[in-house]
């Protein structure tokens, strides 16, 4: 079989990749076998989480159109994974078709892939950094360039978080990430938590204690921290159908059941 244009020269396509089963999840292609069989056991073990990946796909595409109608043109995507499917430059372009992306990510594989992907693309960069070492990760080149101009920059940080454990301080990281945004920029943020689904606590810690990335689930006053500095864009820190939905019939009854919660700060 000829290898896709967009996959990296020696990459192992027989080990799964959680990049490749996310896209996966989101009924994307840019996945293989093995990521499937990987993506497949998952969801015997927690049935729900295509919906979940999915819900949390929405809320990206939503928070990120919301605030290029609002002005915003620069985006700062730490932990990006792969950008196919809805992926932030054309959620973002649909609105401000000027829109520059910066995605960053700590995976080679995904980096890889993703440098592929947009290598004809001149307002996306791709950076592979750690989001657990702010000082290098704000001296990339393709990072701080897309700072320096002081315009108002909105950093997303979404589904990223929760495998960011309590030892790594991770208020004290976003805070230092957002003590380097210009005026006016924003904080678009969701996160794993338990909170509506305490039933599915131990499916939670049987599937992330088979992966090397860990889940850390926290609480919504936790999760409502990381918003310190920024005013909250209404309804402040709910699940992920809820905030801002396409229409009101699309929440459905349970939003719970995504165990997902989402919020969007903007700075003064």
């Amino acid at each position: 079989m000829r290898q896709p244009n967009w996959v990296p020269a020696g990459t192992d396509l027989e080990r799964p990749n959680a990049a490749r089963m996310y896209d996966y999840y989101l009924g994307g292609s840019h996945n293989f076998e093995a990521d499937r069989q990987m993506a497949r056991k998952a969801v015997e073990l927690w049935p729900e989480l295509p919906q979940i990946m999915r819900a949390n796909r929405a809320f990206l595409r939503r928070a990120v159109q919301y605030l290029a109608e609002s002005g915003i043109t620069r985006f700062l995507d730490i932990g990006s994974g792969i950008p196919t499917f809805g992926p932030v430059h054309e959620a973002a372009r649909a609105v401000a078709p000027d829109a520059r992306v910066v995605y960053v990510d700590n995976d080679p594989v995904a980096v890889a892939h993703s440098r592929l992907l947009l290598e004809d693309d001149a307002g996306c960069s791709v950076v592979q950094a750690d989001l657990r070492n702010t000082d290098d990760l704000l001296d990339r080149p393709e990072v701080a360039d897309l700072l320096s101009a002081g315009e108002p920059v909105a950093l997303l940080l979404v589904a990223v978080l929760h495998f960011v454990p309590d030892s790594d301080d991770p208020h004290k990281l976003v805070a230092a990430l957002r003590d380097a945004l210009p005026p006016g920029s924003a904080l678009v943020l969701s996160h794993a938590s338990l909170e509506g689904r305490p039933d599915q606590a131990g499916a939670h810690q049987d599937l992330y204690k088979r992966t090397p990335t860990p889940l850390t689930m926290r609480s919504r006053d936790s999760i409502a921290a990381f918003f310190d500095g920024f005013e909250p864009v209404e309804p402040g820190v709910v699940y992920l159908p809820e905030w801002h939905p396409d229409a009101p019939g699309t929440v459905g009854p349970h939003p719970e059941r995504m165990t997902g919660l989402a919020g969007v700060g903007r700075l003064p």
